[in-house]
Order: C-alpha cells, then sequence, then structure tokens
C-alpha cells in the first residue's frame, strides 16, 4: 500500500536537524477541511505530536515557517521547490498524499540533500477508476455539454456513444486501470492495455501502444509522471488514434502534449475529452479548455471519497510512525 522514493544519503552536519535530538513531530502543512478531520481522527494519543496546518492554500514560501523545524511534512498538494526545502532547518522527511510527487517536487533533487519522499500507493484505486468510469460515460453521453445548455435555457438533444462492445485501451496498468477493466468488462467492453513492463490479466489483452492507441474507442491514462513518461501522449500519437475517440485522464495533465489536444479535440479528431488533470492546477481562469463544448472537467478530485481519504491519512500517519520507529 505504501512505497519511498530514493534512499536518504547522510544529511550533511551543518544542517543540525532538531529530530537529531529525538524532537520527532510531524506537520500537515496544507490539510483541506476534510483531511483536516480524517487526520485528527485517525492520529492516535500514542503517535508522534502532529499540527495540522488548516490553511490549504500555503504558498510554497510560508514552508518554512509552518513546518517551524519540524523533521516531517505530509504535504497534500503544495509545491516544495528544492530551493525551499533548503529553507525548512530539520526537515529530513516528507510524506507526499499520492503516488506522483514529481508534479509537486524533485524527489531526486530532495534526496541529495537529505530528504526522503515517501508515497502513498492503492489507497484510492477504486475511487479513481470509478471516477474515470463516470468521465467516460459523460463523455459519450455528452452529459456535460446537455446540463450547461440546459441551464441556459436552451433544449440541446445529443446523439451518444453506446459503449457496449466498444475497445477501452488502458495506457498503464496498475491498481486504478485493474479497477477500471473489472468496471469496463461488466459493461461488455473489450479492454486492450500497455504496460512499461510485462503484465498479464484475466480478460485484458496487452498489446503495444500504437496498436492500443489505433484500436480504442476510448483512450484512458494510468501513468506516473516521471522523465520518461511526460509528454508520452504527443501530437503524433494523437493523430494516431481512431476518428472520434474519447480520451479520458485522471492520471497527471503533463502526460498529454495539452496544445495537441486541444486541438484535436478543436476539428473532432478526438469527440470528446474528460479531464480530472490539468497542466497547471488550479486551472486558471478562462483557460481554453474551458471554453471547449466538447470537454468535461474534474477538478482533480477523483480520489475524494470517504474510504480513499481514510486509506490516504492511515497511510500517511503509519509512514510517520515507522519514520520514528526506524530512527528510535
Amino acid at each position: 500500500m505504501t512505497s519511498s522514493l530514493p534512499a536518504t544519503p547522510a544529511r550533511p552536519a551543518t544542517h543540525n536537524p532538531a529530530s537529531d535530538a529525538g524532537a520527532w513531530r510531524a506537520v500537515f502543512v496544507d490539510a483541506n477541511p476534510t483531511l483536516s478531520e480524517v487526520a485528527s481522527r485517525l492520529h492516535r494519543a500514542d503517535d508522534l505530536p502532529l499540527t495540522i496546518n488548516r490553511q490549504p492554500e500555503i504558498t510554497p514560501e510560508q514552508l518554512p515557517a509552518t513546518l517551524a523545524g519540524a523533521p516531517i511534512a505530509i504535504i497534500d498538494h503544495t509545491h516544495l521547490p528544492t530551493e525551499i526545502a533548503r529553507q525548512c532547518t530539520g526537515l529530513r522527511h516528507v510524506v507526499f498524499l499520492g503516488t506522483g510527487p514529481r508534479s509537486y517536487m524533485n524527489p531526486e533533487e530532495l534526496a541529495e540533500i537529505g530528504i526522503t519522499v515517501h508515497t502513498i500507493k492503492g489507497y484510492g484505486d477504486t475511487a479513481v477508476a470509478e471516477c474515470a468510469f463516470a468521465l467516460m460515460w459523460a463523455a459519450a453521453r455528452n452529459f456535460a455539454r446537455m446540463d450547461r445548455e440546459m441551464r441556459a435555457g436552451n433544449w440541446l438533444r445529443s446523439d451518444a456513444v453506446q459503449l457496449t462492445g466498444k475497445t477501452l485501451g488502458l495506457v498503464g496498468f496498475g491498481g486504478i486501470a485493474q479497477e477500471l477493466a473489472r468496471l469496463a468488462r461488466g459493461i461488455g467492453m473489450r479492454v486492450l492495455a500497455w504496460n512499461r513492463s510485462p503484465k498479464t490479466h484475466e480478460g485484458v489483452e496487452f498489446v503495444d501502444l500504437d496498436t492500443l492507441l489505433a484500436q480504442s474507442d476510448v483512450v484512458s491514462l494510468h501513468l506516473l509522471l516521471t522523465d520518461e513518461t511526460r509528454g508520452l501522449i504527443t501530437a503524433e500519437r494523437i493523430q494516431s488514434m481512431r476518428d472520434g475517440a474519447i480520451l479520458v485522464n485522471t492520471a497527471r495533465g503533463a502526460l498529454v502534449d495539452e496544445d495537441a489536444m486541444i486541438a484535436a479535440l478543436r476539428s473532432g479528431k478526438l469527440a470528446h475529452a474528460g479531464l480530472d488533470v490539468f497542466t497547471v492546477e488550479p486551472m486558471p481562469a478562462g483557460h481554453v479548455l474551458t471554453t471547449l463544448p466538447n470537454v468535461t472537467l474534474s477538478a482533480h478530485s477523483a480520489f475524494r471519497t470517504p474510504e480513499a481519504n481514510n486509506n490516504l491519512i492511515g497511510a500517511a500517519l503509519e509512514h510517520c510512525r515507522r519514520i520514528v520507529k526506524t530512527h528510535a
């Protein structure tokens, strides 16, 4: 359920972390109201001290003062540039609430200055898969556009795509994709998958990426963002997709060449995109994606269910306990 990124080299002697004196404590730096409540409820009396900063819109520049020498930072969505981390005296561990820290920090650079980044996997596989499934259906039925038009007083009736019998292509095949495959097979879809390392799964046909893009009516992305996967869905790969295909992204916005995707949506090459993630988050007001009729938008909320929140915070606190135990 949990994992860690690169091992931590010895911190330079000049850093003098407070934790070396046994002062283990953690700060949840950007807790929204929901996660604040979950953290307060799951924090045990025998745990290390936990400070919950209930100001989710904290800026990176505020992090050194907010951490105030704490050796452990729990981070949900706040960017931690390496130059800011250098100012966080005593910081030794970052527990990132998710699987994709590279959208918010550089784990390798942090490791070089003695800060280990811990990630959490598997906490929201079902929640994210259900979101991808919902975005796929919303795109196929054009619900978002009809809803907008009807609220504006227009009786817009739209033809739809019937998904039963269609082909779903999963780009990346971790826990979320496995859950989505289960859901898609349940409605009679053919499921293709491509993964960077070989895998097998009942009812799923593994093919190369070019074949998947060419044969899929719906393409759903399920990859971590790394140097190798950044921009994986290029303009050329979008052009190789079926005409009128649907693209669903609940992974990371930077996996896709956003300009190429927008051009394909405008031309009709892509019939629709269901997006929970974006290159820049929060999405700036007036962003071009908000102006396109064939896009369904979700505010990076795929994983936000009570079940996933409990799993997420529970795993984060377990990371903290292991850190303390390891250094006891």
